[in-house]
């Protein structure tokens, strides 16, 4: 019978032989996987290098904000007085605020009656029609006004309310208001007499201008009850009246439909909550912006020590770290260190020009550190240059030019603007004063085609001053549909009874005509049609694109990107436009190339990986050699087991053969 195993018939360990000379063989297996672990470490660390690199690149994204550094706070001594907001636009100083009167909703209130759920009226159609304008001249006493006169506002629409025998209660009034929203808000209180429920009406908004006329048509009833004119019959009481807000600020009277003043001045807006004075201080918010720059600071430093345990070499201790003597890793640290030690020039930047004057400065461990302090200090100085250290800025010298774009292609420098052709509106203005008697399908039916959008109105009839006809005009125009669908709107002025209707849009795409049987009344036999035209002129001496009140640098020069919005002023020089790439910006296009996929750690992350996969190959080739390496010695100490065996078993023959001998002999 063939052998079982190998060694058993010579007692050799084949086993463990084969077994140990194949661990000398596996020498280069071990080899390969301590330089593929050497590479993967070195991914690691390189993964740990770009992550901090990410979140230093994500804190100069938030700094590369001109914005964030102007922000605004506003503080008031008194905030039951007033309280406001402020934006970056603000100017920085205290305000003194004098609260006269605040803006109030008109309440007017019915006669009691007995139910709310009880029949008024013998059930006819009745229609109110209510109107918001203002009341004026006059006595008012116990609610009712005696000589007064209510001027209706030319741009609120009337609203009307249907009453008939499915709603002719207190509550059917009240929910029939309500449902119509004719800028009319209904209620019923219980005042506890005989006849104690009482239909209150109170204006939707606030403000002298939406006081209220209701007019009745239908049953006699109710216009006993509704009907309200303050120029004449009154069949409700005034409980509340409509009111302005009214204050000073720094001694200057203003006055606002609602409780808040909007661009007070600029970038102000100023919410009053009762009567009284108090100061408000505009003044720079800072918090934001020092919690940003700590973000760039600790991203850095975390940045500086990772890379530092990293590299580090120390033979006494026996420590080398996974990229030392890596000098790719340590240029990009002088290189970044460099960035955010250099100047920011051009653009008419001058101090603070480098980190260290805002209180940004390397220790000796070549970490950043942050002076807090020096900081906010800076920023309370000039916001708008600490904003131009760190971020893309440009600022026209002209304040009626505004950078409304600059791009990636921008160079910073000082550019000239000059004007040749300034943007208008298209208008038509008329060559007579306008007729101000308007006759229902008469003169009543004017076309107005805007920006190439056609709309058709029918004017109230009626008798009009100058003025108040070219507030009818425009408030018609901009609320027909065709119009607001196509967001085209109109202004409409007079001057002595001479009207001019001209287009919010402005540039070449500007115009306005005018026809219809209202349109010689209005604006003459020949008005005078004007077409817009847009801005012309050039940036950094090179003639720009013109679009609207736009102008825009053309490409390939040092300005490409650069985008300019002119809000007034004539033709001519317009002062200069000072663009600089702060020192964020910077960093931050720099480390765009070192994150990419073109860069530094892309570059060598392919290339380890590279390695590992031919470690890998290399593995598969060892493993096949070795597979026959030990096929081999296998085979080998096989035989070698076989010839062994067989001179055991002859020299046990031989030895019982002279065993026998030796006993013969004997």
């Amino acid at each position: 019978m063939a052998l079982s195993s190998p060694g058993i018939g010579s007692n050799m360990d084949v086993n463990g032989i084969v077994t140990q000379l194949m661990a000398v063989e596996r020498k280069p297996l071990a080899a390969l996987d301590k330089r593929e672990a050497g590479f993967q470490a070195k991914l690691t660390a390189y993964g740990t290098l770009r992550g901090a690199l990410s979140a230093l690149k994500s804190a100069a994204d938030v700094l590369d904000d001109p914005s964030r550094f102007l922000s605004a706070s506003l503080t008031s001594s008194d905030n039951a007085v007033v309280t406001g907001t402020a934006s970056g636009a603000a100017a920085r100083g205290s305000l003194n605020v004098q609260v006269e009167q605040l803006a109030q909703r008109q309440s007017l209130v019915a006669a009691g009656q007995v139910s709310v759920d009880g029949t008024l009226g013998s059930g006819a159609t009745t229609t109110l029609t209510i109107e918001r304008g203002t009341i004026s001249g006059g006595t008012l006493s116990n609610g009712l006004y005696s000589g007064a006169t209510f001027t209706p506002d030319p741009a609120a629409t009337a609203g009307t309310v249907t009453i008939t025998a499915t709603n002719n209660t207190l509550a059917g009034i009240r929910d029939a208001i309500n449902a119509a929203n004719v800028g009319v808000k209904a209620s019923i209180v219980r005042d506890g007499s005989a006849a104690p429920y009482r239909l209150v009406l109170q204006g939707a908004d606030s403000g002298a201008a939406n006081s209220l006329r209701v007019s009745v048509s239908g049953d006699s009833v109710l216009g006993d009850l509704l009907a309200y004119d303050p120029a004449g019959s009154q069949k409700l009481s005034q409980t509340t009246v409509a009111q302005d807000a009214k204050a000073q600020v720094n001694g200057v009277p203003l006055s606002s439909r609602s409780n808040v003043f909007t661009d007070v001045m600029d970038g102000v807006s100023l919410t009053l909550g009762k009567t009284g004075t108090a100061t408000v201080t505009v003044g720079s918010s800072t918090t934001a912006v020092t919690q940003s720059v700590r973000d760039l600071v600790k991203s850095y430093n975390d940045f500086n020590k990772a890379l530092g345990d990293l590299s580090r070499s120390d033979p006494a201790r026996k420590i080398t770290g996974v990229l030392s003597g890596d000098a790719s890793t340590r240029t990009l640290l002088l290189q970044l260190r460099a960035t955010l030690s250099g100047a920011v020039t051009g653009g008419g930047l001058t101090d603070p020009a480098t980190l260290s004057q805002v209180g940004l400065t390397f220790q000796r461990d070549g970490s950043l550190a942050l002076d807090s302090a020096r900081l906010s200090s800076a920023l309370d100085a000039s916001p708008e240059a600490v904003a131009r250290l760190f971020a893309s800025g440009a600022r026209a010298t002209d304040g009626q030019v505004r950078v409304v774009a600059t791009g990636i292609a921008t160079q910073p420098g000082s550019y000239a603007v000059n004007v040749t052709t300034a943007p208008t509106q298209g208008s038509v203005t008329g060559s007579a004063a306008a007729a101000l008697t308007i006759t229902a399908g008469v003169n009543d039916a004017l076309t107005v085609n805007v920006d190439g959008t056609a709309a058709t109105i029918t004017l109230a009839a009626g008798t009009y001053t100058a003025s108040s006809l070219a507030s009818q005009l425009q408030a018609s125009l901009n609320a027909a549909p065709a119009l607001a669908n196509a967001k085209a709107a109109v202004t409409v002025s007079e001057s002595a009874g001479v009207l001019t209707l001209r287009s919010l849009r402005v540039g070449a795409a500007s115009s306005v005509t005018v026809s219809g049987v209202a349109a010689a009344d209005l604006f003459g036999p020949a008005p005078g049609v004007v077409a817009g035209t847009d801005a012309a002129g050039s940036i950094g001496s090179v003639a720009a694109v013109g679009e609207g009140r736009r102008l825009k640098a053309a490409a390939g020069t040092n300005a490409e990107g650069m985008e300019l919005e002119l809000t007034g002023g004539t033709t001519g020089s317009r002062g200069t436009v000072e663009f600089a790439r702060g020192l964020a910006w910077r960093l931050n296009s720099q480390l765009d190339g070192v994150l990419g996929s073109e860069g530094l750690f892309a570059q060598r992350s392919d290339g380890i990986n590279r390695s590992i996969d031919d470690i890998g190959r290399q593995r598969a080739d060892v493993s096949r050699r070795l597979e026959s390496v030990e096929k081999r010695f296998r085979a080998q100490f096989t035989a070698l087991d076989g010839v062994v065996s067989r001179l055991l078993s002859t020299s046990s023959f031989l030895s019982q053969q002279l065993a026998s001998l030796t006993n013969q002999s004997r």
